[in-house]
Order: structure tokens, then sequence, then C-alpha cells
């Protein structure tokens, strides 16, 4: 027969309503009182009737977790499935759920979001991308649903809660690097621009030009992803009158990528070419050689937007506010002081 909310409290001494309010986390529930519930119930073998509980509380106590790209690529992208672990991991302290958005472009991810939302399928959202044009963030704000972005908002920052890095200061702080290690001639690889990170970077790679008199060249510049033609990008670099001694690339995959195409065409890395990405995933610690990488905590990223979303549920707030997530370079092998050429 069934363990039931009475035999778990019986044998807690505690009422039936109480034991409720520990399965709900109630704030008004001292957590003495919580541990022993919860110690009763293992000890009972009690599992909550999900469906029965998601009736009585009118919740579905599930999050949608909205992806920049389908979910194949995504999930080929270090920095999905690291945020989605900061995500889950607070989520199974707090006994949420996650869906994926699903869909292979832009206009099936966002039918898929209004699915969601007006099936009443989710309590809350999480946007892990900023793009310019997206028509997902407007609606959500529109549907006045719970959500926090993971990136900075291009529109709408009074109305939007979001979690991000300083990218403008972490860009630039990586740039200076370089240039502290010696380097004067240091090339750019970023990201799409139509994401506000990518917009970000650059920035950030400009300042620190600018700032330590070093001049601004397109030709140093390139925008690229991990399906570009990055061969003749790194070609058209090295093909320079004054090729880079140094690159700034957008992320660890790029520059993992970057890596072979380096070995293929016997560009020692470091003593020909430095290269620092960013968020020093796990690729950037076993490649060869291993990257120097700007840490962007990704897992705290998606923590931090799990709580806040949480909380925004709970109790929305009057006011919409941005927690930012501080960054720090990676020292590897994959940068050096620039070598001086042997002189005639």
């Amino acid at each position: 027969m069934a363990v039931t909310i009475k035999d778990v409290a019986k044998k807690a001494n505690v009422s039936p309503s109480t034991v409720s309010r520990v399965i709900s986390n109630s704030p008004r529930i001292s957590e003495n009182t919580k541990r022993k519930v919860h110690q009763v119930m293992k000890e009972l073998g009690y599992h909550l009737n999900y469906n029965a509980h998601v009736l009585a509380q009118q919740k579905t106590r599930t999050i949608g977790i909205v992806m920049k790209k389908s979910a194949s690529d995504s999930l080929h992208d270090p920095f999905f499935p690291e945020v989605l672990r900061g995500i889950s991991a607070y989520f199974n302290k707090e006994d949420y759920n996650i869906t994926l958005t699903t869909g292979e472009s832009e206009e099936e991810i966002y039918e898929n979001v209004v699915k969601m939302v007006r099936g009443k399928r989710v309590d809350g959202m999480i946007v892990t991308y900023s793009k310019r044009g997206d028509k997902v963030i407007p609606y959500l704000i529109e549907s006045k649903v719970p959500f926090v972005l993971v990136g900075r908002p291009n529109d709408y920052a009074d109305k939007i809660m979001f979690v991000d890095n300083d990218n403008v200061k972490s860009a630039e702080e990586a740039t200076d690097y370089l240039i502290g290690l010696g380097h004067q001639t240091v090339g750019y690889i970023g990201g799409d621009l139509e994401y506000e990170v990518s917009n970000d970077r650059l920035k950030g790679y400009q300042h620190a030009l600018t700032k330590n008199k070093l001049p601004l060249k397109e030709e140093y510049v390139a925008n690229s992803d991990i399906n570009s033609e990055l061969d003749d990008i790194l070609s058209r670099f090295m093909n320079l009158n004054r090729p880079p001694t140094a690159l700034v690339v957008t992320d660890d995959l790029v520059a993992m990528k970057v890596l072979q195409i380096c070995r293929k065409e016997g560009i020692d890395v470091p003593e020909e070419l430095s290269i620092i990405s960013f968020n020093n995933a796990l690729i950037a610690q076993l490649s060869s050689p291993a990257l120097t990488s700007v840490d962007t905590q990704v897992f705290l990223l998606g923590h931090e937007a799990a709580k806040c979303v949480v909380q925004e549920i709970k109790e929305t707030s009057a006011y919409k506010k941005s927690i930012i997530i501080p960054t720090v370079i990676k020292r590897r092998e994959s940068c050096q002081p620039l070598q001086e050429p042997p002189k005639n």
C-alpha cells in the first residue's frame, strides 16, 4: 500500500499540512522541521504524486530553456552544456524541471517558445543568448511570463532581468594581456555581430588597442564561427605585410579549430602566434598546446540565471536587476612573450 502524507505526518509527529508545506519548500517551516520530515519521507519511501501536486499548486515546476541554435548545434558548443549544468544544479535543489526549445531555425524556436507559454507548459523561461532582431524577448515581455536572459540585452534593458559578464572589459583585458607580452600586431577573430556578446568583445579589443596607442586596422579583424572559412581568414592574416603575432579568438571551440589549421600550415603556437580565447572550457585545458582562456564562469552564469528566475516566479520584482559575473584569465601554453627577431 502506498505511503501517504498522513503516514509521514504521523511518524514525524507533525500535521499533514506541515508535510505539504515542507514539500512546497515553504519559508514558514523551520530548517530543522524540514530536515526531520525529509528524513521520515526517505525512511518510509514516500514519493510525491507529482501530477496531483502540480494540479493542486497550479504550477508546472518546469522552466523552458531557449537555445540560440538547434539542439544538435547547441550541444556541440561547450558553452551550452556548461551553462545548462549550472541551471540544472540550482533547479535540482529547488525541485524544478527543464524543457529545451526544439527547432532547426529561429522561426521554429520562436514558435516552440510560443507553444510553451500559451500552453502553460512552463512557469518561467531562461533565454541563453542576446541577439538583435530576435522575436523571443519581445514576446516574453508581452506575455508577462517570468524570464531571465543570459547575456546583455540590446533593447528593453529596464524590462529584463539578466545575468552576464562584462564582455567589453574581459576582451579589453585579454588584448591587454597580449600587448603586455610585447605583441604590437594583435589580430581578432570574433563571432556573429548579431549577438551582443560579439559586439561587446570587439569593442573591448578596440578599446585596448586605442588605450595602448596601437592602430585599429580592419585587415586584422574577422568575424567567424566554427562553420566559417577559418582557413581563409588565417591565411589572409598570415600573408599580410606585417602579420599578427597574436590573436584574440571569440571562444575556445573556434580557437581549437585555429590551432588545427596552424598545425596543418606549420605555424608554431606560441612561437610564431600566441592565442587567447574565451570561456575556459575543458577543451581549452586539453588542447595542445593548452589554450590561455578567459574564464567566464559559465556554470555560475547558468546557476545565477536559474536562481533569478525562481525568485521572479515566487515574487515578481518591481525592478529588473542585472548580475555581472567576474572573469579571470587562465594562463596556459598558447601565449608567450614576443620573441624578437635576431639582428643581422
